[in-house]
């Protein structure tokens, strides 16, 4: 295993940790307001702050690795 890896998990360890100690310490319900999606410009999303926040550290780590990964495509023969 490479170096590189370890610290890559590491650091994903690391913010797992930071969103699990968000989550123990805000579990009061909130108002979530998002009127660029429009769905939330009248009828503000209500649940807890850890729940909100859960769902934007999955929604950044699913858009990191949509961008990370690429198009996957079969390169062509003769081309390197």
């Amino acid at each position: 295993m490479s170096f590189k890896a370890v610290l890559k998990t590491i650091w994903f360890l690391a913010l797992l940790f930071v969103m699990l100690y968000v989550g123990l310490n805000n579990p009061d319900p909130i108002k979530f307001n998002f009127p660029v999606a429009g769905t939330t410009a009248k009828d503000p999303i209500r649940a807890s702050a850890a729940l909100i926040f859960f769902a934007m550290f999955a929604a950044g780590v699913f858009a990191g690795m949509a961008l990370h990964t690429g198009g996957g495509g079969k390169k062509k023969p003769g081309k390197e």
